[in-house]
């Protein structure tokens, strides 16, 4: 098959990188789209000393498969792959199985390639009314909405009264800041690009330039810049038992001081993966518009290409065209 290949130092096109072995259990999905992430283009720089085929957001059709309901259905699907068997899988924390496999980044051939492989119940079904421009953002905006999960898991928690602050306007600040303006009255995002900004100014989200002071501190801050000054800044912008939520991967390492978080006693959050069927659900639902966030589209052979759009300051999504087999077309053009 078709795939690109990352040797630790560069990704490029392979014309016939082996076909994936299946697993028991396992279905075989030909993919048809797969968006280009922060995530795939820190791996080019060496995050989680990844090697193999990159790429975890995509849309595609089942080919073969265990049981009888998914082959011909188009799905999306779920990255983390875990054991099932340690204690973090029977207590109900399967995603942080210490011994799991990521799709794209921890030892699992990802989607940047023909075909992928994953267990049947890493599947979701995609309804025909979205299209597959729109299936590629479910991973994203499952990733967004796992901000608004654990945000909701606080007990009495007051969204009237809340105020809410998003650092970074690239594609997964957007869908963050989208997903808690659903939610709550008082949200700004702060980025460096006006055009970004300007999506979301047109959904009553108050923004502002990187430079321009903002003289109000927040209960809620998220972290979404993919720079290490994000953190510093994140800290300054929280209120005294605040919290701070952390959405980059980056690779390099850095260092702060921690000071503030132990004097302010402000909450730190990690937050990653979240509900894919959630996801699929305000898809559907047009609680947020996603296809205005794609930037272009290519063809997997055009791989630097594609990398140097997705690299550009300020760039949204960017989505590699894999496979002609039939989905289901977004209804306006995409490609700005």
């Amino acid at each position: 098959m078709r795939a690109l290949y990352f040797d630790g130092i560069s990704l490029k096109f392979q014309a016939t990188y082996p076909s994936p072995a299946v697993k028991r259990g396992e279905a075989i999905i030909r993919v048809l789209k797969a968006g280009i992430c922060h995530t795939d283009l820190e791996i080019i720089k060496g995050y989680m000393g990844f090697r193999g085929v990159p790429g975890h957001e995509f849309v595609g059709i089942v080919e073969e498969a265990p049981s009888e309901f998914w082959p011909g259905k188009r799905v999306a699907g779920e990255i983390n792959l875990p054991c099932g068997q340690c204690s973090f899988c029977q207590t109900g924390q399967a995603r942080h199985c210490p011994h799991r496999q990521v799709l794209g980044i921890k030892d699992k051939d990802g989607v940047f390639a023909d075909y992928v492989t994953l267990p049947e119940e890493n599947l979701h079904l995609i309804p025909e009314s979205l299209s597959d421009e729109e299936a590629v953002f479910i991973e994203p905006l499952a990733a967004a909405l796992r901000v608004l999960e654990q945000l909701m898991s606080l007990v009495g928690a007051n969204k009237n009264t809340w105020r809410l602050c998003v650092l970074g306007d690239g594609k997964l600040g957007l869908l963050v800041a989208q997903v808690l303006k659903a939610n709550f009255p008082e949200v700004v995002c702060q980025g460096k690009h006006p055009v970004n900004l300007a999506i979301l100014a047109s959904r009553g989200i108050k923004t502002y330039l990187v430079g321009e002071k903002i003289d109000e501190r927040f209960d809620v801050v998220v972290e979404a810049t993919g720079r290490k000054e994000g953190f510093s800044q994140a800290i300054s912008l929280v209120l005294p038992e605040g919290i701070v939520f952390l959405k980059s991967t980056i690779q390099s390492d850095y260092s702060y001081n921690l000071s503030p978080v132990v004097v302010d006693e402000i909450k730190i959050w990690g937050s990653r993966c979240g509900p894919f069927d959630q996801a699929i659900d305000w898809l559907v639902k047009k609680r947020v518009d996603v296809l205005e966030l794609i930037e272009a589209e290519y063809d997997l052979e055009d791989v630097e290409k594609a990398l140097t759009r997705a690299s550009q300051p300020g760039a949204l999504k960017v989505i590699f065209n894999i496979s002609s087999l039939p989905g289901r077309k977004a209804e306006k053009n995409s490609d700005k």
